[in-house]
């Protein structure tokens, strides 16, 4: 047997595997598109397919597709959404701006696979692609499968992120730390209040992220070419928009005017953004990190991460940040996709933007590299790095800068010189001040006492 098919579209016939389930338009596309060998992700084709299970269902009951066929690609469609025929979706990222060879793939393969749920054949272009076209479903696409993924891991990877830094904070109430500023010694603070701060972060990272994805529950789908509607039934995006929330328990609802949704793509790049902020709150989360890990013994060596793997092919006993490293380069892969999209969001052409494949390619890859690395994150580094307490309080009982809540008593000058002469000779600050200034003992040791230096406001009058 040949183990090659014939197929044929508007522009003549061509060669198809002879096991493929697609046709002649996805061929082409491959044929055409040979550029990074990297399909849309299984995330993007599944939200595709849930497009065309509800567009079906719409459109029956609009009286449009007879039900024997939209039964036939209800079924189809949840083959694939059970996991089958992942293998079936090859298109490259780097296709037609429009994502139609995605669109093809998607009517061609369902409508195959259709066919042998129907006694009469169903068609791509005439039963699938019903009442659409791909101006409308890749931009609901990339809503869709944004929205679902945010949801479904990001948001969960970062609760759990901040339940871990919340339970170091419990543990880390009373540890005080010389804080920094500009990288020089400040004024102390517990490591608790770090943490927070690193939660907090996450936290507002968080509800821009949440935002950022509830705007995109509003889609174009229903536009069809240019945002008119034409072919498509008055109900129809409302109809659709009801069934695609009924499959995948998200409010979804119809732009009022798809074209908004089709020749530009602002939602998706204000998503993106949201991305690249929490990309930031991670890349400072990595660095303090490796910051207060660094040394052993010419670092700060305030905590010691778990040694998860040799560090150097030539020091032995060398162990580094390998996880807030991987961290880091993640976080910059993210600001570098965002980029990418802000400029595919700049080639929206009248009514209709040209780089939609690539933009739900990178949110999705923004997404599963934040939410894998939250999670990373959360288990190997910050629930497990030891807290080198004695390493903390004893650079903080030779910080100089706790002179500061001395300034109301003594002043700015005079807690200067006492703070210049602590450090040239390496005594203490009570020392010095002791000598310097006529402020009882007691009452310097309460002004200067670190713990309560972490508390702030002004000295007990």
């Amino acid at each position: 047997m040949s183990d090659k098919r014939i197929e044929k579209d508007s522009l003549g016939e061509v060669e198809v595997p002879a096991n493929a389930l697609w046709a002649a338009q996805t061929q082409r596309a491959i044929d055409n598109f040979p550029v990074s060998g990297r399909p849309m992700p299984g995330a993007f084709i599944h939200a595709v397919v849930r497009i065309k299970r509800s567009a079906a269902r719409a459109n029956a009951v609009l009286g449009l597709l007879d039900a024997e066929h939209a039964q036939a690609i209800e079924t189809a469609c949840d083959e694939v959404l059970g996991g089958a025929h992942a293998d079936q979706f090859p298109v490259d990222v780097f296709q037609t701006g429009s994502g139609t060879s995605t669109n093809m793939n998607v009517n061609e393969v369902i409508a195959r696979l259709a066919s042998g749920h129907s006694s009469e054949p169903v068609n791509a272009n005439d039963h699938v692609n019903m009442s659409q076209s791909s101006n409308d479903v890749i931009p609901t696409a990339i809503h869709l499968s944004a929205v679902t993924e945010v949801h479904e891991s990001l948001l969960p990877a970062l609760d759990h992120m901040m339940q871990t830094i919340a339970g170091r904070e419990q543990e880390t109430e009373s540890v005080v730390k010389t804080g920094r500023t500009h990288l020089m010694d400040a004024m102390p603070v517990t490591l608790a209040q770090e943490l927070r701060t690193w939660r907090d972060q996450i936290s507002n990272a968080r509800d821009r992220l949440e935002q950022a994805a509830k705007d995109l529950l509003r889609i174009p789908q229903g536009g069809t070419a240019v945002g008119t509607g034409v072919n498509a039934h008055a109900d129809f995006a409302r109809l659709f928009a009801e069934e695609l929330s009924a499959l995948t328990d998200h409010h979804f609802t119809a732009l009022e005017h798809p074209f908004v949704g089709q020749s530009a793509i602002d939602a998706p790049v204000a998503l993106s953004s949201a991305y690249r902020g929490l990309g930031t709150v991670v890349m400072k989360i990595a660095n303090d990190l490796r910051w207060m890990n660094s040394g052993p013994i010419h670092g700060l060596g305030e905590i010691t991460l778990p040694a998860l793997q040799p560090g150097s092919s030539i020091m032995p006993g060398k162990v580094n940040p390998v996880i807030p490293e991987s961290a880091a380069m993640a976080a910059a892969q993210v600001t570098g996709l965002d980029a990418t999209v802000n400029t595919a969001g700049q080639s929206g052409n009248f009514q209709l933007n040209v780089m939609l494949p690539l933009v739900g390619w990178n949110l999705l890859e923004m997404n599963g590299l934040l939410a894998n690395t939250a999670r990373v994150m959360a288990d190997k580094a910050i629930a497990g790095f030891t807290v080198n307490s004695e390493v903390m309080a004893e650079a903080v009982g030779k910080n100089p800068v706790l002179v500061t809540t001395l300034n109301p008593v003594i002043g700015y000058a005079k807690a200067a010189e006492v703070a210049k002469k602590a450090y040239a000779t390496g005594r203490s600050i009570l020392d010095v001040a002791k000598e310097e200034t006529d402020v009882a003992e007691n009452e310097l040791r309460d002004l200067l006492d670190p713990i309560k230096q972490t508390k702030g406001g002004l000295p007990d009058a």
